[in-house]
Order: structure tokens, then sequence, then C-alpha cells
């Protein structure tokens, strides 16, 4: 360790000899503690760390900018990272007994920095004993609870200590969180170049709770014996692989007729291919309007169902055919084919018909009427499977 100078304050003295102790048991071995012991011994050394962590802001609190630059440099941590332990050195001034919980080691930094965060949040002109009344509860709170469980009580600290203004005041919170979020909504995506697209976004909670209602009323809940073979077993719940599949398939089952029209047309991805890999005459990848290409196998699949035009190309590359107006069967046939057919029409499988394809018996590409006599569900995965077979 780097050697103090001689120390005359004592809380450097007390550093100091926390140092010493340290040293003494540095090379003790731990393997004869037994099952007790380790678990006394790991709850007292987590109330030790909280207690230096108060310490340490503490201190962090007294700190200017030259000692702030010379602590991050000589310790090899960044300045944003010593800085917050500044902030919350300087929060605890005014929050006397989260830091007494602390310096006692009856909370630890987590729950301490989400207490402070939630009294940041109060009223600012709420009388400072109430302000105090929320401080106490939540310290007691968190001699019994988890930091994200004191997150969610700390949304409800008006209904504690001020239940009469508690509506208004929620009212406004959510208000200003989804003001917050709307300017914190993006979406980035990028393609690997390998068949793979990735992607990482950020919505508020009412669009997220929305799509993720829709992802699990496509996943679940479905036999993996009857979607992934008997060999699967059963799952209780959607992982996420079969979450992604879900998105994949919101994609696909997304009518195009309900999208903004871009330069006078809807936003329906074409598809350029030959006839002969159209027909299924020749395995030729698909060049999609955006660039990227899908199997042939794909590009069927996806002309009996979702939204894209195939535009097919004779030998010399002209426009064969930009697609039948008819290609999609109408709400009324769904209606009558799902009654008739009662699911996947796939000897074992369970899918329901909400969930299900409407598949052409005579493929659409090679002139198949869209009615009722040559319709039949299909789930998604055979549907894909069928597809891959001509």
């Amino acid at each position: 360790m780097t050697a103090m100078a001689t120390p005359r304050h004592r809380v450097s003295v007390a550093v100091a000899h926390a140092h010493a102790e340290i040293d003494a048991v540095a090379d003790a071995s731990v393997w004869s503690m037994d099952a007790a012991e380790t678990t006394a011994t790991l709850i007292q050394l987590t109330r030790l760390k909280a207690r230096v962590v108060e310490l340490e802001a503490r201190v962090a609190e007294h700190a200017d900018d030259e000692t702030v630059d010379a602590w991050a440099h000589r310790t090899r941590q960044t300045r944003p990272a010593v800085l917050g332990q500044v902030r919350l050195g300087q929060a605890l001034v005014t929050r006397g007994h989260v830091r007494d919980a602390l310096a006692a080691g009856d909370l630890v930094l987590e729950q301490a920095k989400v207490i402070v965060t939630a009294l940041d949040q109060l009223p600012g002109d709420l009388d400072t004993t109430l302000v105090e009344k929320a401080e106490r509860h939540l310290v007691a709170a968190g001699r019994e609870h988890t930091a994200p469980t004191l997150r969610v009580l700390g949304k409800r600290l008006m209904d504690v200590v001020a239940p009469d203004l508690a509506d208004e005041y929620e009212a406004k919170q959510l208000a200003r969180e989804e003001a917050d979020a709307l300017l914190a909504t993006r979406l980035e995506m990028w393609d690997d170049g390998h068949g793979k697209c990735h992607g990482r976004f950020t919505v508020p909670s009412f669009h997220g709770a929305a799509l993720k209602k829709m992802l699990l009323a496509i996943a679940a809940p479905k036999h993996r014996t009857a979607t992934d073979g008997p060999a699967a077993g059963v799952v209780p719940r959607p992982g996420r692989e079969r979450l992604g599949r879900a998105f994949c398939e919101l994609i696909e089952r997304y009518p195009a007729h309900r999208l903004p029209q871009t330069g006078g047309v809807s936003a329906t991805i074409v598809v350029t291919m030959t006839l002969e890999a159209l027909e299924g005459r020749l395995e030729q990848a698909a060049l999609l309007d955006t660039g990227e290409k899908i199997t042939a196998s794909q590009a069927r699949r996806l002309a009996c169902e979702a939204g894209l035009i195939p535009a097919v190309l004779g030998g010399n590359s002209e426009v064969l055919d930009l697609g039948r107006t008819r290609r999609f069967h109408t709400k009324a046939q769904r209606t009558a084919i799902a009654i008739r057919d009662k699911g996947c029409t796939e000897p074992g499988c369970d899918w329901p018909p909400a969930m299900c394809h409407v598949h052409h018996d005579i493929p659409w590409s090679c002139g198949g009427p869209t009615d009722v006599q040559h319709g039949r569900l299909l789930c998604p995965k055979h549907h894909t499977r069928f597809h891959r077979r001509t």
C-alpha cells in the first residue's frame, strides 16, 4: 500500500490503523471457517464496507478540485467516479439520517443512493418536517428492503408524509417522467454483414410494456412439443430466443396499409428475384430494395403472408410481374378458414387460429388463387418449413 505521511487528524490515524489491521491478515487462510462464521464474517465485512463508504464520502465532500484530481490520478480512477463520491458526501450533509445509517453499517451504498434520489425528487416547497419524516421512513425501510424495493417505496413517499397532496404530486411526477422519457427515446440499428441485424432502443415505459405484451401474446403459451418437436420438452415461459422470434413475426405481420406512405407508396419491402427462384426452380438469393439479401425460400414464404411485393425479373432483367393486387386473404376469408381449420393444420401442432398464417395450397407465386378453398392455416414454424421444402 501507499504509505501515508505521519497522520495527525483522528480520521487519518483511524485509516492508518485500519490498514495495519488488514495487513495483519493479508495472508491468513480462511479454509477453517465453518459456514456460520463465514456468513457472519461476510455480513460484518458488508457493514464495514458501508461504514468506509460513508467515511470516504465525508472526506470527499471536503476535497477541492486539486484534491479531486490528485485523488483520481493516484488511485487510477476516472474523474467522474470520484466526483460521484464528492456529490454523495455533499448530499449526506443534508441527509443526516441516511448518513448515520450508512456510518453504522445499517445501509449499503446502493440503498443510500436510492434514498437520496427519492428525497431529492420531493417537491421543493414541501415542509422540511415532512421531508425529514420521509427520510426517516425510507431509512427504516432500508433495514428490511433491498434497493429496488426502496426505489418503489420512494415513488410513494407522498402517501406517507402528505396523503392529501399525494395524487397531485404523483400526476406531476408522472408527467415529468413521461416528458423525460420522450426526450430520451431513441433506436439504433446496424447490420453486421453476416445475416444478422443488431440494435438497442430506449422508449417510454408505456410503449415498452405494450411491446412486451404484444410479444408475449405471440410467443406464449405454446407447447414446445408442438412447435419445436417432442425432444424440446415444455418451457413454462418464453425465453430470449422465443421472444426474438416473436419480434420477427410481429414485424412480418404488421399490416403494410397501416404504415405512412413515402413518396406515394406504403412502406412495403420490394424483393427483386428471378422467375425461376420465385417458382422454386432455382435457389438464388433475392435482393431487398433496402440492399440486404434473403434466400428464395424465405421470399416465397413471405409472399404468402407478409408485406412485400416480389419484383420478378425475366432473362434480360426485365420486370415480368410486380405482384397481383389480391395477394392476402381478406378478413372474412381468414375467419372462414379459422372456423374450418381451428388452428395449424400440421398434425400434432396446437397453435390457435389467431397466431397462424393463411397458406396458399397452390403457391401464390405459381398463380395460386387467394380463396378459402385453396387456403389453410399454418403456424409460422410450419409455414417456414413448407417453403423451405418447396
